[in-house]
């Protein structure tokens, strides 16, 4: 480590505070930056000389490094004698420990931490054990109510004070807080006085009120003799009518105290920005704020009402400015505002739309969307006849729920099934593409798809005529002839006649569609509803006579 050298203030042994006996300042002393060392010549006890230290608000020297064996060389001058350092045995211990660095013993402040030791060769020693140095700088291991020539204080101190430049005619002389006085110090603790009698001017180490440094004044406002430290100015020193005064370089004022400097905007109270303008001030404001009445506060500017087109679509304002948002549907991309797709991870088995908060899906021509599944499609005609839907790998073909699969020209057609032919409906039937509907003549009502049931009338007492109500109506099957009871006989003929009519028409139609299926392969693919429902959605039709197998 690097050693510092150290100057040597020689002082004069005194009395003890409150009429003890021992010193009451240092024989010598040394200041660094942070830390002072006194030394003083009086036989003690290692507690005694604790005390001593302690009173002056320190305690005895730890010798953690080389710059501290520097200052005890200056501070001893050869003198022969043995000196109390603050180590002592560790109270845990009843021996030295000769094998470690500090031997067992620890510092006054409790720690063991060191860079250096220097000790004197010795045997293992128990009991009470406390340290000394002497000339030679050795460690000597002693006991601690044995006396000591002397001892070391140590001061510590958060920071220092220059010495006075020096200046013609003026001495100085310093006084420490612990009590050391001479002339020769290079600087000094916080709190140290500075006494120039030739001009009547004490001085002392403060804190200063802005900076939150160290630096040499009084309470008394002004300056004192320029020839001494430019008369405490921070500025220029300099002389009107006799006295000293202090003024600062431009964009600068004089503080109270009459010697520092600082800006007109210190303690301003400008909320954010304060201007200098000469020896004065103004306040200004960030972006986005503006200057409140007072001259001093900011407060938000509106941006949204004041420039009504910032943003695309939705503007917010916030403090000290604004953000654009997008309404709902829409997503900010790249600072504008694009409609949030759906789309890309939608299960749509054709065709997909954006629409506002959503999407739709839809088919290609000859599809439509599936009732039962919106996001499927089936195939859809809403002729007579469409061109069929062909897998030309295998050769197999598709029609719309309602329609045969049929052969027009060498062409796959699905042709409709016209329903009403197979009197599903009890009364009247009208065709559709793919479907049909039933209706009832005058005075009935649908039971259901198919059905027809009379509407009964209420009679004069408030019931129904007949035995039963609405509610108690059965559905007259559509294909079931009326009872025989009930009917004329010349009405039994006519019913008869034209139940032999129907069963011809089935024969002939049931003949139709097996020869189509005997000579085409594909010309019975199809698939027909129940007699009283049809069935939604989509249906494969292979080629082949299997399909005549299915219920007309």
């Amino acid at each position: 480590m690097r050693r510092v050298p150290l100057l040597l203030l020689p002082l004069l042994l005194g009395l003890g505070v409150r009429g003890e006996p021992g010193p009451a300042s240092p024989s010598g002393a040394q200041c660094l930056e942070h830390d002072c060392f006194g030394i003083f010549w009086a036989a003690r006890s290692f507690a005694e000389a604790s005390g001593v230290c302690e009173r002056g608000g320190g305690h005895l020297m730890t010798v953690r490094s080389t710059v501290a064996e520097d200052a005890i060389g200056l501070l001893l001058q050869n003198r022969s004698g043995r000196l109390w350092l603050g180590l002592r045995l560790a109270p845990s211990l009843p021996c030295t420990q000769p094998a470690q660095r500090l031997r067992g013993f620890q510092w006054v402040t409790g720690d063991r931490s060191t860079d250096y030791s220097n000790w004197a060769s010795s045997e293992r020693r128990c009991g009470k054990r406390c340290v000394t140095v002497s000339r030679q700088l050795r460690w000597e291991e002693r006991s601690c109510e044995s006396t000591a020539d002397g001892f070391f204080c140590e001061y510590n101190y958060a920071g220092s004070c220059p010495r006075l430049p020096p200046a013609e005619g003026l001495l100085v002389t310093y006084t420490t807080p612990f009590g050391a006085r001479g002339g020769d110090f290079v600087v000094l603790p916080a709190g140290s006085n500075a006494s120039i009698p030739e001009i009547g001017l004490d001085l002392r180490c403060d804190e200063e009120r802005d900076s939150g440094g160290l630096r040499w004044g009084r309470d008394a406002p002004g300056a004192w003799a320029c020839r001494l430290a430019n008369g405490g100015c921070e500025g220029t020193c300099g002389e009107e009518g006799g006295w000293p005064r202090c003024s600062c370089p431009d964009g600068n004022v004089l503080a109270p105290d009459g010697r520092s400097c600082s800006s007109p905007c210190a303690g301003a109270p400008c909320q954010h920005h304060c201007i200098v303008t000469g020896t004065t001030f103004f306040c200004m404001c960030e972006s986005g704020y503006r200057l409140a009445a007072d001259g001093s506060s900011c407060e938000d500017i509106d941006d949204c009402a004041v420039s009504p087109q910032l943003c695309e679509q939705a503007c917010v304002n916030t403090e000290g400015g604004f953000q654009c948002q997008c309404y709902r549907g829409y997503e900010m991309l790249g600072g504008h505002c694009r409609p949030v797709s759906h789309c890309y991870k939608t299960p749509c088995e054709q065709k997909c739309e954006e629409v506002p908060d959503g999407y739709r899906c839809g088919c290609y021509p000859g599809y439509t969307v599936d009732p039962q599944d919106p996001s499927r499609c089936v195939l859809h005609c809403n002729r007579s006849q469409c061109p069929a839907q062909c897998d030309p790998h295998s050769l197999s073909c598709e029609c719309p729920e309602g329609f045969v699969l049929d052969d027009v020209e060498s062409k796959k057609i699905c042709v409709d099934i016209n329903e009403c032919d197979m009197n599903y409906c009890q009364h009247d039937c009208v065709n559709h593409p793919g479907s049909y509907e039933c209706h009832c003549h005058a005075g009935y009502q649908l039971l259901n798809q198919n059905d027809c049931g009379k509407i009964l009338e209420e009679d004069g007492d408030g019931g129904y005529s007949g035995d039963l109500g609405p509610e108690a109506q059965t559905p007259i099957p559509s294909r079931t002839p009326p009872k025989a009871e009930h009917l004329h006989p010349g009405a039994l003929v006519g019913i008869a006649m034209g139940a032999l009519s129907a069963a011809l028409v089935l024969l002939a139609l049931g003949y139709h569609l097996a020869k189509k299926c005997c000579g085409s392969p594909s010309s019975m693919d199809y698939k027909c509803g129940g007699p009283h429902k049809k069935e939604m959605g989509l249906q494969p039709v292979t080629s082949g006579c299997a399909a005549s197998g299915q219920k007309l």
